[in-house]
């Protein structure tokens, strides 16, 4: 009976994929034991008390249930560093980190301190990330739901990049002053179509709507965020935006008819084109 509660056995004996199973368990192992990922190997005849195996046993049945595991353990690993995470946001995704390199470069490329905005921040991934590695960079972040901003501002916090960020609430570009004006504008805004299978499947079910789809072409807020942008930025300043696999062109094109000119695509690690950028 009590083989059944060591870390080998537990892990062998779980239906979820090994990597996932060791993602849950490392963190039940920091949680009730103070241990790192490492003692997945060497402590792994550890038997678990009845608290840790009784969270265990729900962290595995919500997993099987399809709960995103970033939820269940309330973090995040992106670019270089950890977001706190929580039902009212997106989860940030790899591909996003794009965006963040593409900040990075300009931010270089000015070499003065750089006025940074950050379209619908949600966990404050790409404005974080950024404030991170630029320490010369200013950040302003908005985001419609008070939710996401309130764990933006906890990640902010936890990252001690507070007093470099600035969040505002509301849509686009109504959450900053009309005067206000950026070098760089950033945003991975809601660009799924409403009609997407996608939204009924995997980790996406668990995640907020209204930061995965436009309720319509998956085009809408991608247009507000172009077309608003030539009155945000400052002469020759940048928009790069994140958009769907498919929707590489349209994007282009929104661009070009908002009198953008250097447009240009960006490869996400998948190979699909991600990122569409342009000048002022």
């Amino acid at each position: 009976m009590n083989q059944d509660l060591s870390l080998r056995s537990l892990l062998s004996d779980s239906v979820l994929a090994t990597a996932e199973a060791k993602i849950l368990m490392a963190y039940i192992l920091e949680k009730h034991y103070q241990l790192p990922r490492s003692a997945l190997l060497s402590r792994d005849d550890l038997e678990l008390s009845v608290k840790a195996l009784e969270e265990w046993k729900i962290l595995e049945s919500k997993r099987i249930q399809g709960e995103p595991i970033a939820y269940l353990i309330g973090k995040r690993g992106f670019h270089n560093i950890e977001l706190y995470v929580a039902p009212g946001v997106l989860i940030p995704r790899p591909e996003t980190e794009l965006l963040v390199e593409i900040g990075l470069r300009e931010i270089k490329r000015l070499n003065a301190p750089a006025k940074i905005l950050d379209l619908g921040t949600g966990s404050g991934a790409i404005a974080l990330a950024i404030a991170h590695e630029a320490q010369n960079a200013q950040l302003t972040a908005t985001d419609q739901s008070i939710e996401a901003l309130e764990i933006a501002k906890i990640n902010a916090k936890i990252l001690n990049v507070e007093s470099r960020v600035q969040f505002f609430q509301g849509s686009w570009y109504e959450a900053v002053e009309a005067s206000a004006s950026f070098d760089v504008i950033l945003s991975n805004p809601p660009y799924i179509t409403s009609q997407d299978a996608h939204l009924n499947q995997g980790d996406l079910r668990f995640e907020p709507i209204s930061a995965l789809t436009d309720h319509s072409n998956g085009l809408t807020c991608l247009e507000n965020i172009i077309s608003g942008a030539q009155h945000h930025l400052n002469p020759n300043g940048l928009l790069a935006v994140e958009h769907g696999f498919d929707q590489s062109e349209a994007v282009v094109a929104l661009m070009q008819q908002a009198g953008f000119q250097d447009v240009q695509t960006h490869l996400d690690l998948g190979g699909h084109y991600r990122v569409a950028s342009g000048r002022k």
